[in-house]
């Protein structure tokens, strides 16, 4: 399906949260939605790949990773597991790498910038957690719909009103 964010701001400007715009598009789907789940971590993607390489569900995966642009949070292989498990996409408050290869990828991916860089595994971090940042809180269960336009969110399921 695909997602019109300025159509959603439209009839439901008054209940939806538009993000900043800080995001180029890097993933093989532009357009994408789903219930957030998150992940906090800088600089530490462990818990990025646990996340990715469980059941997605059609969710979309959350990343505050502090806005660094040191290290990349995700990769090919981590967009491919997402992909696999039926994660819908993936938004990067930080950096990814493998740009080239993610554009091939049919996951939806959102980043600030592109990094060769991997980053340590340490495992810190937490998931699940409400994040905040483009301006926007990002809380799990809630939704969030993108496009070549930007990011919104929104607490209820925007596509299934009437």
């Amino acid at each position: 399906m695909q997602i019109h964010t300025a159509d959603l701001c439209d009839a439901n400007e008054s209940s939806v949260s538009v993000a900043e715009p800080l995001f180029r598009d890097f993933g093989g789907l532009v357009s994408f939605y789903g219930k957030i789940s998150t992940v906090k971590c800088f600089e530490d993607n462990s818990l990025v790949r646990e996340a990715l390489k469980g059941p997605g569900a059609g969710h979309v995966l959350v990343v505050d990773g502090g806005g660094s642009t040191r290290r990349a949070l995700v990769g090919d292989i981590l967009a491919q597991s997402g992909a696999d498990n039926h994660w819908a996409g993936i938004v990067v408050y930080g950096c990814i790498r493998d740009s080239g290869i993610i554009a091939t990828i049919k996951i939806g991916c959102k980043a600030v910038a592109t990094v060769p860089l991997k980053t340590e595994k340490k495992g810190a971090g937490e998931k699940d957690v409400p994040v905040h940042f483009a301006n926007v809180d990002f809380i799990p269960g809630q939704f969030l719909y993108a496009d070549e336009d930007g990011i919104i969110v929104s607490k209820k399921n925007l596509l299934t009103q009437t």
